[in-house]
């Protein structure tokens, strides 16, 4: 019985590396390409806010006007589409 077969040979030469931090991971992927002159780097980094944090956040404000916020922010771009050109231009403090 012969062992496990080799994995498929790959065209890059990478490397990783991680740490881990109490509240942060960190990720890092370097990959060299063996024929040509073909390079990446991937930084990924994976932050997570304690329990405690989370809750500080929520006792701060409403939740529900943070909600409202966040809603507005993604709606804005679509909301500038669909107001007119003309009610952009005029500012109410030059009146």
């Amino acid at each position: 019985m012969t062992g496990p077969a080799d994995p498929l040979p790959s065209d890059w030469d990478e490397t990783t590396l991680a740490a881990r931090l109490p509240n942060l991971d960190i990720d890092v992927r370097h990959r060299r390409a063996w024929a040509g002159d073909a390079e990446q780097v991937q930084i990924t980094l994976t932050a997570t806010p304690s329990f405690e944090a989370v809750g500080r956040m929520m006792q701060a404000g409403n939740p529900m006007l943070l909600w409202l916020r966040m809603i507005e922010a993604a709606w804005a771009p679509w909301t500038a589409m669909l107001t007119p050109p003309t009610a952009r231009l005029t500012d109410p403090k030059r009146d």
